[in-house]
């Protein structure tokens, strides 16, 4: 199915650098809501502003609102705080309270979320992308893991299904990326080499640099490649191969949130709601505006229906298998996790 629904983009303001002092503001802000110390969090993000973003943004806009401003986050963009690749160590070392990072550049740290990175997964939607989020946020191992960095999962990027740009000819088969070389991460990667691509890691930051010489194309959320300018290097698109998406969640170093006042914790967790709801705007607006530009600047690309069949057939759940024998072997529920994803999405995202 083409991608095709059209929806009025929310957007989010910014909010001020600043310092948590733990002392209560010296005056209290009018008309606020929630009562409390003025406290501003730094938190780390790459690249600009975009539909991936817009789940914090939207968090960040109701905290400030709640509080009359005591309460802040503020989202510095272009990895000045640190490397992408690096945020979750950040936390750890209690460089920054609050980041995002996709689970994918460093699988190891956390090997039962990889289960949201297999492809091919049953996500039609982002209401049930959501939803399978939440559930395997919730799952004990999970939390445990993240739990060894101090980081506490607080809500998924919940990014659409992944679609392929590229540069050079357009291909007219899978078989044409036999010996190409396609960014494509975690899962995703594997689900690649099943068609004889050779996945080939690159930073989003990176990608129009890396267009039609590092890679012959990436995997990537058409809603977001507007940012980083894809449409500019690029010749050919995908919109209906729904290959899968990853996990990048947005984590909280918890010995910072244990230390904000209660009232404070309960409006961080009430914010989230309102931040989903502006990330599945942001990425229906934006998937939309993207794929008008698309198909003015480049060619789109489709295979066949038993493509795809034997596609999905190879790289879905013989990899799902394969990611469930690792895990049990090496103790860890692999098996149930799937099941948790597989359950939860049959429910839908209701």
């Amino acid at each position: 199915m083409h991608i095709s629904r059209k929806i009025t983009a929310i957007t989010a303001t910014a909010v001020a650098l600043g310092l948590m002092t733990g002392m209560p503001a010296k005056v209290q802000a009018q008309g606020a809501q929630v009562e409390g110390p003025e406290v501003t969090w730094r938190f780390s993000a790459w690249g600009t502003r975009r539909p991936f973003t817009e789940g914090i943004e939207a968090v960040a806009a109701h905290v400030a609102d709640r509080t009359g401003g005591n309460f802040t986050i503020d989202i510095v963009y272009g990895g000045q705080l640190s490397n992408p690749r690096e945020n979750l160590d950040g936390i750890e070392l209690g460089a920054f309270p609050m980041t995002m990072f996709c689970s994918s550049y460093h699988p190891a740290k956390h090997p039962s979320v990889m289960v949201l990175d297999l492809p091919f997964l049953p996500l039609p939607d982002l209401e049930t992308t959501r939803a399978v989020h939440e559930a395997v946020f919730s799952h004990p191992q999970v939390a445990e893991e993240f739990a060894q960095w101090n980081a506490m999962l607080y809500m998924s990027a919940i990014i659409p299904q992944y679609e392929l740009i590229g540069a050079g000819n357009p291909p007219q088969s899978l078989e044409d990326f036999r010996g190409k070389r396609v960014r494509a991460l975690g899962g995703l990667g594997s689900a690649m080499s099943e068609i004889g691509a050779t996945p080939t890691p690159v930073p989003p930051t990176d990608l129009y640099t890396s267009m039609g010489g590092v890679i012959d194309a990436t995997m990537f959320p058409v809603a977001s490649s507007l940012a980083f300018r894809l449409h500019e290097v690029s010749t050919w698109f995908t919109d209906d191969m729904s290959p899968g998406t990853l996990n990048c969640p947005t984590v909280i170093d918890k010995r910072a949130f244990d230390a904000l006042p209660p009232q404070y914790q309960d409006l961080l967790m009430e914010a989230k709601s309102i931040g989903y709801e502006a990330l599945i705007a942001a990425n229906e607006a934006g998937t939309v505006e993207a794929l008008e530009l698309f198909e003015q600047a480049m060619t789109r690309v489709s295979f066949s229906d038993e493509e795809m069949d034997a596609f999905r057939a190879a790289a879905g759940e013989p990899i799902w298998e394969a990611w469930v024998e690792e895990s049990e072997a090496a103790g860890r529920p692999g098996g149930e996790l799937l099941d948790l994803v597989l359950s939860t999405a049959a429910r839908g995202g209701n």
